[in-house]
């Protein structure tokens, strides 16, 4: 018969390892511990009674309290499709007018607007719809082909120099690359288009030849005061909100090159509920702070 061996300090058996001079103490596991264990069994034995748990060929246990998971999804589902069908109707056959005057269809149009607008929008006009070199800033109200919501809709739908049968149709000319103006031309139109929207340090003679060409080669399309025209897309050059940027060097290269932006139709890649929503969205972006 083995002969127990004790600890001297703690005077408990011990199990006989030794590692550097340190031996192991045969204590028991902890009290807590078989707590812990017991009540996770008896966790585990209520589950198995109470909820679906084990598989029986093609079916499986119900369990008492005949939870089904799969059931209580698809009545979420239901409801969740019976709310949106209440207020989808009704924004379908409102006018835009009404839905804005609603203050509980605007909460519905903030939250499914905004998630429309950053799948679809926000890779050119920016997450909070600011736009950037090339896209227009939407919070700005300087609409190119006017900001009704009627113009709104329309712009989304058939999009802007695309493939759309009715798509807005907008160029600004390449007026130094195809020879219709100098080089000193071009840079005396740049500083009066400039001067338009923000103080300019250019000389009266230069100021008086850039308005002299922009009459005759800019009027047409951007009007004789500089305030575009809407049904033209032509933008307004007075109010210092720039598609491109408003720095004298690159009014200069958009006179010499030209511009032609794009957009593409929605219609048909969104339903008639989602454009009537983005349009809503879009009118209603609060003016974002710079």
């Amino acid at each position: 018969m083995a002969k127990i061996k004790r600890d001297p300090v703690t005077g408990k058996e011990t199990t006989g390892h030794e590692w550097n001079g340190i031996e192991e103490l045969d204590s028991p596991v902890p009290k807590v511990v078989l707590l812990f264990l017991a009540a996770t069994i008896i966790f585990s034995v209520a589950c198995w009674i109470l909820l679906p748990t084990f598989p029986l060929g093609k079916t499986y246990t119900k369990g008492v309290l005949g939870t089904d998971q799969r059931k209580e999804v698809a009545q979420k589902v239901a409801a969740a499709q019976a709310q949106r069908q209440e207020w989808a109707s009704r924004i379908e056959s409102m006018s835009y007018e009404q839905i804005m005057a609603d203050p509980e269809l605007m909460k519905v149009v903030k939250q499914t607007g905004h998630t429309l607008f950053q799948d679809n929008c926000a890779a050119c006009h920016g997450m909070n719809a600011t736009g950037g070199p090339g896209f227009p800033d939407l919070t700005a109200k300087k609409w190119l082909w006017g900001g009704t919501p009627e113009q709104i809709a329309e712009t989304i739908k058939v999009g802007i120099n695309g493939t759309h049968a009715d798509t807005r149709v907008s160029q600004m000319l390449a007026f130094g690359r195809d020879g219709m103006l100098t080089q000193t031309q071009i840079l005396d139109v740049a500083t009066y288009v400039q001067s338009l929207s923000q103080p300019v340090e250019a000389s009266p003679e230069r100021l008086a030849a850039g308005a002299k060409i922009f009459a005759e080669q800019c009027a047409t399309c951007h009007g004789d005061n500089g305030k575009g025209k809407q049904d033209v897309g032509a933008p307004d050059l007075t109010d210092n909100s720039w598609i491109y940027g408003g720095d004298l060097n690159t009014i200069y290269k958009t006179i010499y090159g030209g511009r032609q932006g794009q957009m593409p139709s929605w219609e048909g890649r969104l339903s008639p509920l989602d454009l009537k929503l983005l349009t809503v969205y879009v009118s209603t972006l609060p003016e974002a702070k710079k």
